[in-house]
């Protein structure tokens, strides 16, 4: 079950997704100018992106996948391109309204069901690979992992998802966001070390069926983001 913390921090990024940063995402996630620091996010989450499509199998036909947190739907256009079935679920109205906008009709041989939801929801099935893109880096490291466990009873093959790492630049970032008048803050990203979360996912007993795989982190300026797996033994 999902922990108060969980909710609490859900209903968070649900405010500022869906009114506070629509339009901005909006803009981040085009093909629009936008600022210098900007751009190096757009950089490193294309980067990330492409790191998590490559985790997956070339030929997704007959495979189902779930993009767990899809904002504007680029990941999930792609899986679906190589054949996968793909539910994509968002807490946030618009950013689901706008992938469903972008997408149009066709994604090639694969489908994309976009739904708003909750990635921790059993409704949604059980899938070959989960894939978490930046979805988690605002959630305490035992949400994450609590979420990765209840995704896993759902999971036949792999789990990939983004963890913010604990740097001395994003731990300077989070410390000065306290400044900002509460309206303007953005639900603040929850850096973690990486010993730490993997022996958060070592101990959890609903995560024993699965072992630590691949993992790279992307450093583009004002983004900085690590990618792990989990792999089903």
């Amino acid at each position: 079950m999902p922990t108060a913390s969980y909710q609490a921090r859900r209903g968070e990024l649900h405010e500022y997704f869906d009114r506070t940063a629509l339009r901005a995402w909006e803009r981040l996630t085009s093909d629009a100018p936008v600022s210098g620091i900007r751009a190096t996010v757009r950089a490193g989450r294309d980067a990330m992106r492409a790191t998590l499509l490559s985790w997956l199998p070339a030929d997704m036909t007959g495979l189902r996948l779930l993009d767990a947190g899809c904002g504007t739907g680029a990941l999930a256009v792609e899986a679906a391109k190589r054949g996968a079935q793909v539910v994509a679920v968002d807490i946030a109205p618009g950013l689901v309204a706008l992938a469903k906008e972008r997408a149009g009709a066709e994604h090639g041989v694969g489908r994309v069901e976009f739904l708003v939801g909750d990635m921790f929801d059993p409704a949604l099935g059980r899938f070959d690979h989960v894939v978490a893109m930046d979805s988690l880096i605002h959630y305490r490291p035992e949400d994450t992992v609590r979420v990765l466990a209840g995704l896993a009873a759902r999971t036949d093959a792999t789990m990939a998802f983004t963890f913010a790492p604990r740097t001395a630049l994003l731990s300077a970032m989070h410390a000065a966001g306290r400044f900002f008048p509460r309206g303007d803050r953005a639900p603040a990203i929850v850096p973690v070390a990486d010993a730490l979360l993997r022996r958060l996912v070592g101990r959890e007993p609903d995560l024993s069926g699965f072992a630590v795989g691949r993992d790279r982190r992307i450093a583009s300026g004002f983004y900085t983001s690590h990618a792990m797996e989990l792999a089903r033994r």
